[in-house]
This record gives C-alpha cells, structure tokens and sequence, in this order.
C-alpha cells in the first residue's frame, strides 16, 4: 500500500511514477511528482519505482495571472 496526496492507494511490485499517473488518471502535461519528498523529473518518471509504503505527491501546475 502507498498514499498518494495522501490517500491510500494499491501498490504493486515494479509499479513506476508512469504506471501510477496513468492508473490515477493523472493526464495533465504539468505535473510535479515527489517521492517520499523527492523530487522527480518527467523524463524520469517511466524508470522510477515506487516502493511499497512509499509516500507520493502529484501536483497539477497551474498558471495564472
């Protein structure tokens, strides 16, 4: 099990950053993932594994003015 903007969510052996956002349907192009407060970067998020009990925040950025 892993939290993901802190509810719980199924883990998975193998599971990487891609394979959750598209699980939560997390389309939107500007997105800032951290993992257990690390920072990843779009290019990595297809080769980052989560571990399981792993604490995951997705944030949509959103521009204004």
């Amino acid at each position: 099990m892993i939290r993901v903007n802190g509810e719980q969510a199924p883990w998975r052996e193998g599971m990487t950053i891609r394979n959750l956002l598209e699980e939560r349907n997390f389309t939107f192009p500007m997105i800032a993932v951290w993992v257990n407060g690390t920072p990843h970067k779009r290019d990595e998020f297809s080769s980052v594994k989560i571990p399981d009990g792993a604490e995951v925040q997705a944030i949509h950025m959103i521009s204004g003015g």
